[in-house]
């Protein structure tokens, strides 16, 4: 997951995270980078993007890349349904809409929530996740956005596809 993006701070306790669904597995995300949640709407694709790019959409006179997330991080991707939703983020003047299946809460972080990203021998997974929550008997990752946004140039769109 090559990206140009700077890395993302690991949340604080009091911070609010919104968590999502996205290949089956719940994700949280800044809510601070979070512009607006809509539901899915179908997509016009582009010739040579990435297959993590669904496709763009029209937002208000935004042309708006939608990134499926869970084909982004790695995982099977489904199709979208009329329950999918769009979060639409913006990082570092970025904005681009994640397809997700479902947006589940908002979680306000406390210390003893935080857990830090085990090794696990794959440097794309301790870059695209920061962190990890614990809470009620489940693990939440949380998303490293910058990594997950789209490449910015030519050269690391022909590297990411």
């Amino acid at each position: 997951m090559e990206s140009l993006m700077s890395e993302q701070r690991q949340p604080e306790s009091g911070d609010e995270l919104l968590s999502v669904m996205a290949g089956g597995q719940e994700f949280a995300i800044d809510i601070m980078s979070v512009r607006e949640i809509r539901g899915w709407v179908g997509s016009t694709p582009l010739p040579q993007s990435p297959p993590f790019i669904k496709g763009v959409v029209n937002l208000r006179g935004l042309v708006l890349p939608i990134v499926d997330l869970p084909m982004r991080l790695g995982m099977e991707a489904g199709e979208p349904t009329a329950t999918s939703v769009v979060v639409v983020v913006e990082v570092e003047g970025q904005v681009v809409g994640l397809l997700v299946e479902a947006v589940c809460d908002i979680v306000t972080v406390t210390d003893e929530m935080l857990q830090p990203v085990p090794n696990v021998g794959s440097a794309a997974s301790t870059a695209a996740v920061v962190g990890l929550l614990t809470f009620d008997d489940k693990i939440v990752s949380i998303l490293n956005l910058g990594q997950v946004m789209p490449p910015r140039d030519e050269q690391a769109l022909g590297a990411a596809a």
